[in-house]
């Protein structure tokens, strides 16, 4: 076997690495170490697929190993990461509902649907172009960004740490994973303006809103990201 076909499976490895040092964290109650594991992770999913397709190191174990490894960094993960922030955000007269449910654990909610959205994305052939569905590593970081906020910018916290919020967040985010709601992917087949014009100018809002609003600018790009998508499909499908 050609060890130049297996560098990008060893970066994937590294992600799901990143991923299980994560959980460490969040056992720990270090929610933003946790949260610098999503984005080392997100790093090692980029470069796996960038190197796979610069070397032509496609493989089925690679497409098979880059779900497993997105399935602990980015479902597992921020579903306990989400956990932790909900527990945090309420007094124990809050957790528990009807039949003694205790309520945070709704947030696996995001776990069960990213497991489910990466099966589907193996053997959906639509999702060449796009996505069908949020993908999950969007939903970890926008998860991965709320203990960075609370941390460098806690002036915000008010908007972030709402115990029925969050778990508001969990129910409509997983279902947006599942979902068929078609967004834009940035897999560049040219660098033309007319067959790219969305994707350029949301990397251009992508940096303007960095510059002047750190990692709030996170949570706020992942919704405009969704949105952004949603106008895009309603636009094509008038055109045809």
């Amino acid at each position: 076997m050609s060890l130049k076909k297996e560098i990008p499976n060893l970066l994937t490895l590294s992600n799901l690495l990143a991923g299980c040092l994560g959980l460490v964290f969040v056992m720990q109650n270090n929610l933003l170490a946790a949260s610098y594991c999503i984005g080392i992770s997100l790093v090692f999913d980029f470069f796996d697929g960038f190197l796979a397709r610069l070397l032509s190191a496609y493989s089925e174990i690679g497409k098979q190993l880059d779900s497993l490894a997105d399935m602990v960094s980015f479902g597992v993960l921020p579903s306990f990461i989400l956990l932790g922030l909900v527990e945090n955000s309420c007094t124990s007269l809050c957790y528990y509902g009807i039949g003694g449910f205790y309520k945070p654990y709704m947030v696996f909610l995001l776990a069960l649907a990213s497991c489910y959205r990466l099966a589907k994305f193996n053997i959906d052939t639509r999702q060449t172009d796009q996505f069908i569905g949020v993908p999950t590593p969007a939903n970890g970081l926008l998860i991965a960004s709320i203990p960075l906020i609370l941390h460098f910018q806690p002036e915000y916290s008010q908007y972030f740490l709402s115990f029925n919020g969050l778990l508001i967040y969990a129910v409509l985010m997983s279902y947006l994973l599942v979902s068929e709601l078609p967004l834009m992917a940035f897999k560049f087949k040219s660098f033309g303006w007319s067959e790219n014009q969305m994707r350029y100018i949301f990397l251009i809002f992508c940096v303007i809103s960095v510059i002047f609003l750190k990692f709030v600018a996170i949570p706020v790009l992942v919704v405009c990201y969704i949105l952004l998508s949603g106008i895009q499909f309603i636009f094509n499908s008038q055109k045809k």
